[in-house]
């Protein structure tokens, strides 16, 4: 058996990089592929600005000749200046059920990582935190989402082989819609908004919701800044987000509460579930890939939760309350039974409390893996 190792040097073995879990997990009933243009906006220094401050390179593993495994290794500069942890990220990860080629590959990573005098290596995490991070240790025979990497349960173990341990873990829920808005909900989202002068956002046109997009990545950037490796996105990573996220979105889908003053103080972010659609287009948006996804944001009976954000000196006043009392009657009015909360860090008490009205399942983990560059 020969292994052998390539740094991605061409546009054609960028596509290949990008490409590869479709062969590796094709047909698979969990697996969901990422949209390849995502992918290659994100991958590409021309086009994503996180390379203002970081650097990245990326190797593909082969064996015997055949494409056999890929990784992406990221060096973040601000957040190793903002966390005082010199660490380099590996993300894009996957490979054959061989531990020979997931050593090989992580060997390319922990080798730049001397290289540049960084003392630990951890992952999978992407540039920023709004791109796909943690490995499922838990949970592998449930449907993945667009916003989390699917993998084989033979991933982690080969991790602990090569030794790495967890450094930190996301955990996912399922969660049942009510039919109806819990009364307790109902009342308390009426009595805050009252209380504290505030208004919830309606938009008639997608354009009056995307007046506010700036303030919504800065409360963001602000209220987000003390979770695992985040890092504050830059002005033009702010346009990049809008443009891909709010460009699938429906207004209804994103309850913004502001103040008196018009200053955005909450908001949430869900969509209708995409799994099943990238499933059938395979992430691909052409020539008929867009078809899928537009009947999914149309017809579906199941959802994604992707971001919440309350302003500090609001939050513990109940505003999340308004927040779900909107989101359950949108997907009541779409016919979605069962949504997905996506990653919940461990430590965010706060978030996870939220479930206590609702029927929940507990259903995924996904861990950071994390290993010392400087013992011998």
């Amino acid at each position: 058996m020969s292994i052998t190792i390539k740094e991605v040097s061409t546009r054609a073995q960028l596509k290949d990089f990008i490409n590869y879990p479709l062969a590796l997990y094709r047909k698979h009933p969990c697996f969901v592929p990422n949209l390849f243009d995502d992918d290659l906006h994100t991958l590409s220094r021309e086009t994503n600005a996180a390379f203002e401050y970081a650097d990245a390179r990326y190797w593909l593993a082969y064996k015997d000749g055949r494409l056999a495994g890929r990784i992406a290794g990221i060096i973040n500069r601000k957040a190793i200046e903002k966390w005082q942890s010199p660490y380099i990220r590996f993300s894009w990860f996957d490979f054959e059920d061989d531990p020979e080629i997931s050593k090989a590959l992580l060997a390319q990573v922990e080798a730049w990582g001397r290289e540049q005098g960084l003392s630990a290596i951890h992952g999978p995490l992407g540039f920023t935190d709004l791109d796909r991070e943690g490995m499922l240790v838990e949970g592998f025979d449930e449907l993945g989402t667009m916003a989390t990497f699917y993998n084989y349960p033979y991933y982690p173990q080969h991790m602990e082989q090569h030794g790495y341990t967890k450094d930190i873990d996301w955990l996912e829920y399922e969660v049942d819609v009510p039919s109806e808005v819990p009364e307790k909900i109902s009342r308390l989202a009426e009595i805050v908004l009252k209380r504290n002068n505030l208004r919830l956002l309606r938009f008639k046109r997608k354009k009056d919701m995307l007046a506010y997009a700036g303030q919504l990545f800065g409360l963001l950037n602000e209220e987000y800044k003390n979770l695992y490796g985040m890092v504050a996105l830059n002005e033009r990573q702010i346009e990049a987000y809008t443009r891909q996220y709010f460009g699938l979105v429906n207004q209804d889908f994103v309850p913004m509460i502001a103040d008196e003053h018009d200053r955005l103080v909450a908001f949430g972010v869900a969509l209708p579930s995409l799994s099943r659609a990238l499933q059938k287009s395979q992430g691909k948006l052409f020539p008929f890939g867009f078809i899928h996804l537009l009947k999914a944001l149309r017809w579906n009976d199941r959802g994604d939760l992707y971001l919440v954000a309350i302003r500090s000196e609001y939050q513990g006043m109940g505003l999340n309350a308004v927040l779900i009392d909107h989101i359950i009657r949108v997907f009541n009015r779409m016919g979605i039974k069962k949504v997905e909360s996506n990653p919940e860090l461990e430590t965010n008490l706060k978030m996870r409390t939220q479930w206590k009205h609702f029927d929940v399942r507990q259903h995924k983990r996904r861990r950071v893996f994390i290993k010392n560059l400087t013992e011998k």
